[in-house]
């Protein structure tokens, strides 16, 4: 579905006055060249949308779809991170998963992209999963298989995702493994590591020279003794293998409970090795909630270390890295979810962009730890949702993109097009 401009200028029109309120407390605070600075960083901001998380699911052990309207398509999951983006003007780019959504007309799916806004962010292949009709099993791993034709099988996947995200004018391919062992004994650690790098290489060579290979790592499941690329550093090992265009890719669900991944981060961003995120939240483990749901402070931590080391390299904050949402929706609508999820990114980002830099590094190299946690927290705890909003007004979305989706009643109108008993391919 297409939201008319008239309808989104109506909306901004009726909070407009609370709004420029509340902007205006921000500017008398924090100083009206800030806040401008901060807002143009913002408008340039976007996070990608994986066009698996458009429909529901995500579980291993249900799937219970809402009331319908779900993409049936890759043109519909197009159409509907569209929708997201001319609601919030931060959702520009579809991350696709292959083979769940193999385009069958290249030139088509690009041009509906463009007429939406979309770019084509990183390509993800699966080799978690055995394929219909694939003439070998990942049961044992893939990469990692101790079979060298099932490792030929994972590899040539993933080179022909490289092929179907070059057509596309995606610039990056995301390596996530299942492979590892769930009983001692099982795996010869070395051999299984030894083969994935050996994997990889074959891989790395396929790569176009402008692309990026994005290793990522998870601690545990679904093998629950090891897992073969596990954490940050085993992911940059093979990286710093591999070569230059490989780097690092953290899923913020991925960790052992209370890892710091907002120093991981700083560290990999220190080693010129951070690739990218998948954004979502957790409890335990790998949830994959809502972006903030139950850490909002610590997606401000994580994002007060992204601002301040890819600024002492130069980095373009929007361009540099990759920017992508990796969650499931069992129980939400998916594209309110999204949103929720996006403004949470875009509000710690903003809270981050705030941060009295100058006094911070002045705590910090007085040993001023009382001083240095109150710069951090009075950042945190000030509300600079007006300060998103206002980008978004600025690129033309709405204030508040989902009170605008509610009011609009997207859904209903989903379902009213597509019918109440569809649903989207992915977990």
């Amino acid at each position: 579905m297409n939201i008319e401009h008239k309808d989104i200028a109506l909306h901004n029109e009726t909070l407009g006055e609370t709004h420029q309120r509340n902007l205006n407390r921000l500017k008398e605070d924090w100083g009206t060249i800030a806040i401008d600075q901060a807002i143009a960083k913002l408008v340039a901001f976007q996070i990608a949308i994986p066009s698996w998380a458009l429909g529901t699911g995500g579980t291993r052990f249900g799937r219970f779809a809402i009331s319908g309207g779900e993409p049936r398509t890759l043109e519909e999951k197009i159409e509907d991170v569209g929708l997201l983006h001319q609601l919030n003007a931060a959702s520009g780019a579809i991350s696709l998963h292959i083979p769940w959504d193999i385009p069958t007309d290249v030139e088509q799916i690009k041009k509906l992209a463009h007429q939406k806004g979309l770019l084509f962010d990183a390509v993800n292949s699966n080799t978690f999963q055995d394929q219909p009709n694939a003439p070998l099993s990942y049961k044992f791993g893939s990469l990692q298989h101790v079979n060298k034709a099932v490792r030929q099988q994972a590899i040539a996947h993933n080179i022909e995702v490289i092929k179907q995200g070059d057509g596309l004018g995606s610039k990056a391919l995301t390596v996530w493994l299942a492979d590892g062992s769930c009983f001692p004994g099982q795996l010869n650690f070395r051999n299984a590591f030894e083969n994935t790098l050996d994997s990889l290489q074959q891989i790395y060579s396929a790569l176009p020279s402008d692309w990026t290979l994005l290793v990522e790592y998870k601690g545990f499941e679904p093998n629950f003794y090891s897992t073969t690329i596990a954490d940050w550093g085993q992911s940059m090992l093979l990286a710093n293998k591999l070569g230059a265009k490989a780097k690092t890719l953290v899923d913020l669900g991925h960790h052992l409970p209370n890892a710091n991944i907002e120093q991981i981060v700083a560290l990999l961003l220190m080693e010129s090795k951070l690739g990218g995120f998948h954004f979502n939240d957790s409890k335990y483990g790998d949830d994959d909630l809502t972006a903030g749901a139950v850490k909002p402070y610590q997606l401000f931590l994580i994002f007060n270390e992204l601002v301040e080391g890819m600024d002492a390299k130069g980095m373009n904050h929007a361009k540099d890295l990759g920017w992508m949402i990796d969650a499931s929706h069992n129980v939400k609508d998916p594209l309110e979810d999204l949103l929720q999820s996006v403004e949470a990114i875009m509000l710690a980002y903003a809270q981050a962009l705030m941060v009295d830099r100058e006094a911070l590094v002045q705590a910090q190299q007085q040993n001023d730890v009382a001083q240095a946690q109150e710069i951090l927290q009075h950042t945190f705890r000030s509300d600079f949702r007006a300060l998103v909003a206002e980008a978004r007004l600025r690129a033309n979305a709405a204030l508040n993109p989902l009170q605008l989706y509610r009011t609009l009643n997207c859904r209903a109108q989903l379902i009213n097009k597509r019918g109440k008993n569809t649903t989207a391919t992915g977990l």
